[in-house]
């Protein structure tokens, strides 16, 4: 090959405008073709007419010499590349999002109404294993026939379960009676603050006696919708232990193992009508609950108000479990007969019953013609025994577990 044809692609770039002469402005261009690459400017193939006129001095150009290529080198070399794209900020707005959703479950978490649950809660449970012999007490006064009747007075008949029976008399039903009472305090308390935010008037703090009701009135029929199948099973494994006639008695020489909580409810489930079966007596129990709800809040607020100094920081825990006491000694009293109509109706599928009603008015007729209006009132002594200091401890629990809380 020539020598021609291998030194002719060299002195083409260098001849910058092909007039196929070399000279001073083809070596100045061919310079700043070069340059502008090793500087990485975002032109990859040389300087437009624009960006010449902008880095380079135009009289040094016309008056070429070494000096003008020299500093034409510096600003090439001072131009800074430009700066990376920013990259869309995906993970941040990520990051964000999860943090603002962990922000609002842990206000969920600690907002007031889970409070309430749990000071609700753990009130119900406290209250009732401490009455449970009354509990069941009563339970079985208001089961009973016509007389005779196998259990009679409060003292026999705590002599009775426990020489039939031993403590697990007195406690019988309560795991059940626990199970749902943790629900139905929690929910009760809970719905009660609720409803009372919701009926409270723009600029009060407390709620007139009329919203009061009604705010306890409606938390009564929430707690008892959400909880009544396990009010029914309490009171089915109360009873079948008894020596009511028609059970079989305990202290036969072979002992029957009583069902629990699952086998009691599946059985009413299966034999008596299904979901009907779980919530037979639902009825009387709602117009029952909802005034003796209502009548617990109200009474218990305003007992609070003039029992309870409001100079005072820490109010006695005496002046508590009386101003509790008396509220639900009070609203029991008015409500008791519904109380007695609910616990039939949850006994009358019992094959050991020996009576039957179609219905809450057939029973309320029935029970005043063949046990008289007093039939509506039995077990209403250790009722009293019950409802005083379960209602005392429960509201005083209650308080106590706000204080914890930190919560109104």
């Amino acid at each position: 090959m020539s020598e021609e044809h291998v030194l002719w692609p060299a002195f083409s770039a260098l001849d910058q405008n092909d007039d196929g002469v070399i000279d001073a402005e083809d070596l100045l261009m061919a310079s700043i073709t070069l340059l502008k690459q090793l500087v990485k400017s975002d032109t990859s193939l040389g300087l437009t007419f624009q960006e010449f006129i902008r880095v380079v001095d135009t009289d040094k150009v016309l008056e070429f010499s070494p000096q003008t290529l020299q500093d034409i080198i510096d600003s090439l070399v001072q131009i800074e590349p430009p700066p990376p794209p920013t990259p869309e900020p995906v993970v941040e707005e990520e990051v964000v999002k999860e943090r603002t959703q962990l922000e609002v479950w842990a206000e969920k978490f600690n907002a007031d109404t889970i409070k309430h649950l749990a000071a609700g809660g753990v009130a119900g449970a406290v209250s009732r294993t401490a009455v449970s012999p009354m509990e069941r007490m009563k339970i079985l006064f208001q089961v009973q026939g016509p007389e005779p009747a196998a259990y009679q007075g409060v003292i026999p008949t705590l002599t009775k379960m426990w020489k039939e029976e031993g403590l697990m008399g007195f406690l019988r039903g309560n795991g059940t009676n626990v199970v749902r009472i943790v629900p139905y305090s929690a929910t009760q308390f809970a719905a009660y603050e609720q409803f009372k935010t919701m009926l409270m008037e723009p600029g009060k703090t407390e709620l007139d006696t009329a919203r009061r009701l009604t705010a306890g009135a409606l938390a009564g029929l929430v707690s008892v919708a959400c909880t009544y199948p396990l009010d029914i099973v309490r009171t089915r494994l109360a009873v079948q232990s008894a020596t009511l006639p028609g059970n079989a008695s305990p202290t036969s020489t072979e002992k029957v193992k009583q069902p629990g909580i699952m086998r009691t409810m599946s059985a009413i489930y299966r034999t008596e009508g299904g979901v009907f079966g779980l919530y037979r007596g639902l009825w009387p129990t709602l117009l029952g609950v909802a005034p003796y709800v209502a009548l617990n809040f109200q009474c218990y607020e305003v007992l609070k108000k003039h029992l309870l100094p409001v100079d005072r920081d820490t109010p006695s825990i005496s002046r508590k479990l009386l101003c509790g006491a008396l509220a639900g000694s009070i609203a029991q009293t008015v409500t008791y007969p519904l109380d007695v109509l609910r616990r039939r109706m949850q006994v009358t599928g019992m094959s050991s019953m020996q009576y039957k009603y179609r219905g809450t008015w057939d029973a309320a007729r029935t029970m005043v013609k063949k046990e008289g209006v007093r039939g509506l009132y039995k077990g209403m002594i250790p009722n009293y025994l019950k409802v005083a200091p379960a209602i005392s401890i429960s509201f005083v629990t209650y308080e106590w577990c706000k204080e914890v809380l930190h919560v109104r």
